[in-house]
């Protein structure tokens, strides 16, 4: 009976420490944005006048608006189609039975072993000869359809009985709309997910955003947050800080609202093999 008592004791000391560790930047940054211009950014912990000037200088001073309005609308496209195709794309390959399908998700599956930076030099060439450069469409690419999205797909869809699908069909309904009517509804925790995960990835995306543009104007927050560190002078970490807090919580509050759901489409797709 101690010894049950001793490792609980020790389990609940390790998730505080583990806490701790995940939250506790977060915090730091969070204190540090909402203090006074009066308060040194290393005079205490807490802010001692907490104040919001430094939200509205993120604003004001910068082209935090215009980096935001960038993001949301990269993110905006880059969501339903991502949603759209995978969903498409792993339905075909968990239904449509086909010569070479095993090849085709083996490929598909693959490609996720890749690193991007062996391929974005070749990628900026040909989105530049699209005319994709400095546009939101170009901003989306990589973004609209992912093999992780496809497989992650494709093992929802497995886990429906195909007795649900066949009764559609024996109502007259084609293949698409079985996939529209009848599947989609049934994964939609996982669909959700996806979209957390596609959410995540876009609005946090760095590296081709910065690649894919040379106008400023056509910045996302994740380049625009470097440039402010880039141009850092110990004045202005305030600024930063509350920029930082403004950036993080769109996907802070899409997964507290999503998060059982995220959770059980997780959970689902995992399981069927």
């Amino acid at each position: 009976m101690k010894t049950s008592k001793t490792k609980r004791i020790l389990v609940y000391v390790l998730m505080i420490a583990i806490t701790l560790i995940t939250v506790g930047p977060f915090m730091y940054t969070l204190f540090i944005s909402l203090k006074s211009p009066n308060q040194g950014i290393y005079e205490g912990l807490l802010p001692t006048e907490p104040t919001m000037v430094n939200y509205i200088d993120a604003f004001n001073k910068t082209n935090f608006a215009k980096f935001l309005w960038n993001t949301i609308v990269v993110t905006g496209i880059a969501v339903p189609l991502n949603i759209l195709f995978s969903s498409l794309s792993g339905y075909a390959l968990s239904r449509l039975d086909f010569k070479g399908r095993g090849l085709v998700l083996t490929l598909i599956i693959s490609t996720m072993t890749v690193p991007f930076q062996l391929y974005m030099a070749p990628l900026f060439q040909i989105a530049g000869d699209l005319g994709l450069r400095n546009t939101h469409i170009g901003l989306t690419v990589l973004q609209i359809s992912t093999a992780f999205g496809i497989f992650f797909m494709r093992q929802a869809f497995l886990s429906i009985p195909k007795e649900l699908e066949e009764s559609a069909y024996l109502d007259g309904a084609n293949k698409l709309q079985v996939w529209y009517r009848v599947a989609m509804p049934l994964v939609k925790p996982t669909i959700i997910s996806l979209a957390i995960y596609t959410f995540t990835f876009t609005w946090g995306d760095y590296l081709w955003p910065l690649i894919n543009t040379t106008d400023s104007s056509m910045y996302t927050l994740s380049i625009g947050l470097a440039q402010m560190s880039q141009n850092f002078d110990g004045g202005n970490l305030k600024l930063i800080s509350a920029a930082s807090i403004l950036t993080t919580i769109p996907s802070l509050l899409i997964f507290i609202w999503l998060q059982k759901y995220f959770i059980s489409g997780a959970t689902d797709s995992a399981v069927k093999g």
